[in-house]
This record gives structure tokens, sequence and C-alpha cells, in this order.
């Protein structure tokens, strides 16, 4: 479980990330937030290194 913080960098990251994706496109939404948690469980806490990881996963997702 992640202190207060991290969850909000966490959620900011991941609104940032998907700012263009729909909120209805759970599926990219869910990928990209898995990244960032295990991104996260690894002790990553810089905007900078999360906000890359969550791009990448959203690189996936080619039409985005």
């Amino acid at each position: 479980m992640f202190d207060s913080a991290t969850t909000n960098l966490l959620r900011a990251v991941l609104d940032d990330v998907c700012a263009e994706i729909p909120r209805s496109e759970t599926n990219v939404r869910t990928h990209v937030a898995a990244k960032l948690l295990e991104c996260a469980g690894n002790g990553e806490r810089s905007i900078e290194v999360l906000r890359t990881a969550g791009k990448q996963a959203l690189g996936r997702f080619q039409r985005y």
C-alpha cells in the first residue's frame, strides 16, 4: 500500500498521461495504471520517470 502522497502522485501522472483517453477506455487506463503501480512498487517516485513509464505503456495502444 502506498502513502497518500504517492497515491496522489500516481493519480496525477495517470490523469496527465491519459488526458486524451476517454474514461470509457478502461482497458487503456487500466494498463497504464498497472505499469505506474509496478514502477512505484519498485521504489520509483520521480514524476518524470513515472510519466515516461506511463507514456511507454500508452504506446502499446497505437491509435492514441
